[in-house]
């Protein structure tokens, strides 16, 4: 069988830690000096202050404050160089690749046609796929095609009936990559 060791957390003030020497190999103490705990609370406290006085939804907001309303440029976005700003980047370029991700494997397994209406710009080509295919090649790719699709389309880079396109039911629904 083992030996029992044990972990113990000693509160001491700076004034009383004993000598390194003074404990045994067997047990291991973790000594916190209440001081350290003490500031680091303080300063924690005090940047939370400051950060509440700039909140706009906060009860400490003063009154120097300038709340953004509706149809101001800001108004409803996060605070330039926040993590909530970055992170929403990092969102916006991923899911923008994922909708370039779409238009290539649309390519890759699509039929090249002719387009039939002579008023259009570009070469008189596109790409066109069913619904029920391209389902089948990018399950194993992204497991929210339905959703880059209506990206896509948002975006006018591809063109589809429906509101939405539900696996089995709309596997015929003809999907044109317009660029």
């Amino acid at each position: 069988m083992g030996t029992n060791s044990q972990s113990t957390t000693i509160m001491v003030s700076e004034d009383d830690v004993p000598a390194p020497s003074q404990f045994s190999d067997d047990t291991a103490v973790c000594i916190v000096s209440v001081k350290g705990l003490k500031e680091n609370w303080q300063k924690w406290s005090d940047e939370h202050q400051e950060y509440q006085k700039h909140n706009p939804f906060s009860h400490d907001t003063r009154p120097s404050v300038v709340v953004p309303q509706r149809g101001q440029d800001d108004y409803g976005r996060p605070l330039q160089g926040s993590m909530t700003a970055q992170r929403g980047k990092d969102a916006h370029r991923h899911i923008s690749r994922e909708v370039q991700e779409l238009c290539e494997v649309i390519k890759n397994i699509g039929e090249m046609r002719h387009r039939d209406e002579g008023g259009s710009s570009g070469d008189g080509k596109m790409f066109t796929v069913e619904f029920g295919r391209l389902f089948e090649h990018y399950v194993t790719i992204s497991n929210k095609l339905v959703g880059i699709l209506l990206r896509a389309r948002k975006q006018r880079l591809v063109n589809f009936e429906g509101e939405m396109l539900w696996q089995g039911k709309d596997d015929h629904v003809v999907i044109t990559l317009l660029q």
